[in-house]
């Protein structure tokens, strides 16, 4: 079953910190998600969940709507696009984490969509989660 609006809303407002409570990491390189995780959990971020597909994701976002996304483009045999656009429909801010650079095409809807270069420093990554930048 499907969450209403108003308990997406309610589920995706933060807990009066100045960094979302729950993050969802979409990202296919074990060791570069537990990078993300540990890094995430020392901004004071209280859950973070990791998947590594399209559908992981779209299922864990129905699961639980995450506060905030990282989502890494390029994934093994596919991209995160399909995660992009529910996080826009559901209003979930989120940034895109590449490692490919200018390189990476983005479709046209999701041009104003951060970015992070992997490899990302901690200072990147804390200030796209307190900017928590619309998606």
């Amino acid at each position: 079953m499907q969450p209403s609006t108003d308990e997406i809303m309610q589920r995706a407002s933060f807990d009066g910190s100045d960094v979302p409570a729950d993050v969802l990491i979409v990202e296919d390189d074990p060791i570069i998600a537990i990078d993300f995780e540990d890094r995430l959990l020392g901004f004071g971020v209280k859950h973070v969940r990791t998947v590594a597909s399209v559908a992981r994701a779209l299922d864990a976002i129905i699961d639980r709507t995450p506060d905030f996304a990282l989502l890494d483009v390029e994934l093994v045999r596919e991209k995160s696009f399909a995660i992009a656009e529910r996080l826009v429909v559901l209003k979930i801010p989120f940034v895109f984490v590449t490692g490919y650079g200018a390189e990476t095409r983005i479709p046209p809807e999701f041009a104003d969509v951060p970015r992070l270069q992997k490899p990302c420093s901690s200072d990147a990554m804390e200030a796209a989660l307190r900017t928590r930048a619309p998606s």
